[in-house]
């Protein structure tokens, strides 16, 4: 008889969930912290902390690893994240809610939970948040008037999230809720690639 070993695997996460699930939770926490900071009149200041967390989960491994890890205990978890946020100066209610978040071993949504607030941020601000990815870094005068165009389209302002992508050789992808307009000259030569497999 193999030996019983349910005893090693209580206790363990699996953070593999589907995406629908983690966006579903990310959700659930979005919407508290964001309806508590709104009554408070903090969202301004909620909006800081949430681009002051984007930024670190972007520049920092460390922290992502911390977030995912099943190793890591919800007791260090929460004591980790309870450190950052102090450091960081978090909101009491962003601070409380990622406290919530280690609790229940559900730190790994927090990429997730930061675009959701970002995105109910801007609808409340009456804006818009425009994903887009260029080959090259925008200037300041393209990003603006990327931003003014699409505000003439869209009928809303619009905020600018730029990502650099070199494999797209040129041109832009630009991602604005469910539109998305993609100009790459990466997409351009797979759309040629495809029309010569048809001819070939």
């Amino acid at each position: 008889m193999p030996p019983d070993n349910r005893g090693q695997i209580i206790g363990r996460v699996d953070v593999s969930e589907p995406a629908s699930i983690s966006s579903g939770i990310a959700a659930r926490y979005a919407t508290a912290i964001f309806e508590i900071s709104k009554e408070g009149k903090s969202l301004k200041k909620l909006e800081e902390n949430i681009s002051d967390l984007d930024a670190a989960l972007a520049d920092s491994a460390d922290l992502r690893d911390l977030i995912s890890s099943p190793v890591v205990s919800r007791a260090d978890q929460g004591a980790a994240i309870a450190a950052i946020g102090k450091q960081m100066g978090l909101e009491s209610v962003l601070q409380n809610g990622l406290g919530l978040m280690a609790e229940k071993r559900r730190l790994f949504v927090l990429p997730q939970l930061v675009a959701q607030l970002q995105a109910m941020i801007a609808e409340d601000k009456g804006e818009m948040t425009a994903d887009v990815t260029s080959a090259k870094a925008l200037t300041k005068a393209q990003s603006d008037k990327l931003a003014k165009t699409l505000k003439t389209r869209m009928g809303k302002s619009i905020k600018i999230n730029a990502t650099v992508d070199e494999s797209l050789i040129g041109g832009l992808v630009v991602k604005v809720g469910s539109k998305m307009i993609d100009t790459s000259i990466r997409s351009r030569l797979n759309s040629l690639q495809n029309a010569m497999k048809e001819v070939g």
